[in-house]
């Protein structure tokens, strides 16, 4: 490996070197120890983009994807990507409580709820059995005042914010309805009665539903539409991916 001695000896002069077994045995053990000490490198990927910042940020076809990791307590994250639609993160956030990163794909509409005939998503997800987390849609309104978050499948002790308004067919799915505040802004929770990693979700329904049949807003600008995994514990390292998505609004 450049820029590190080699391990062993050899005589000045001399074709002779030491055994390269002991060597060998010798990186062997430090890799285990590093391995039990929870030191072990992160996964390398072979990606068109990827990212270990806090706040990374990479466009693509319209998207912009976010490694947003936003919690406190958070240990490290990489996002990596080969496009809008296929991307993922290996995350390794302690086994604590609270919402440690939301890694997302996000597209900006800037229309209204009633000049919009369609906005749809599909998705396809690869998701880990241990951990904390649920793979989320966090839609906004332009201004913010109102989020709306669509729970596709959740794993480990997570759950969404306000109390239970009931069940309700809509957007294709069956959920179970949260409404309440974070204090700065309104928060919708659809939380879906059991999980999928796939799937198509009609979100102008979803929308209309809050606004028509609920009278919970009015007609407002619909902004952020993002997808990703909110994460609050992935110990000892956790791969997350996103084999495909869209979103398309008319």
């Amino acid at each position: 490996m450049t820029g590190h001695a080699s391990i062993g000896t050899a005589t000045t002069g001399s074709a002779t070197c030491a055994p390269a077994r002991p060597r060998a045995l010798l990186l062997g053990l430090l890799a285990a120890l590093a391995a039990a000490l929870g030191l072990a490198a992160q996964p390398a990927y072979a990606a068109t983009w990827s990212s270990s910042d806090q706040w990374a940020t990479w466009s693509n076809g319209g998207y912009t994807l976010y490694n947003d990791i936003w919690g406190s307590g958070a240990g490290p994250q990489t996002i990596w990507a080969n496009s809008s639609s296929n991307w993922g993160v290996w995350a390794n956030h302690p086994n604590t409580g609270g919402v440690k990163s939301y890694p997302n794909a996000t597209k900006y509409v800037g229309r209204t709820l009633s000049s919009l005939a369609s906005v749809k998503s599909s998705f396809n997800v690869t998701v880990p059995s241990s951990g904390a987390y649920e793979t989320a849609y966090d839609i906004w309104d332009s201004g913010n005042a109102n989020e709306i978050m669509l729970w596709m499948n959740r794993t480990g002790a997570v759950g969404p914010l306000g109390t239970s308004q009931g069940s309700v067919t809509v957007g294709g799915h069956t959920w179970t309805v949260y409404k309440g505040s974070n204090g700065a802004n309104a928060v919708f929770s659809f939380v879906r009665t059991s999980n999928t990693s796939s799937g198509t979700v009609d979100i102008l329904a979803v929308l209309n539903w809050i606004r028509t049949t609920k009278g919970w807003f009015g007609n407002v600008t619909l902004g952020n539409v993002q997808f990703g995994y909110e994460i609050t514990s992935s110990s000892g390292g956790l791969n997350f991916t996103i084999n495909s998505f869209s979103v398309s609004a008319s």
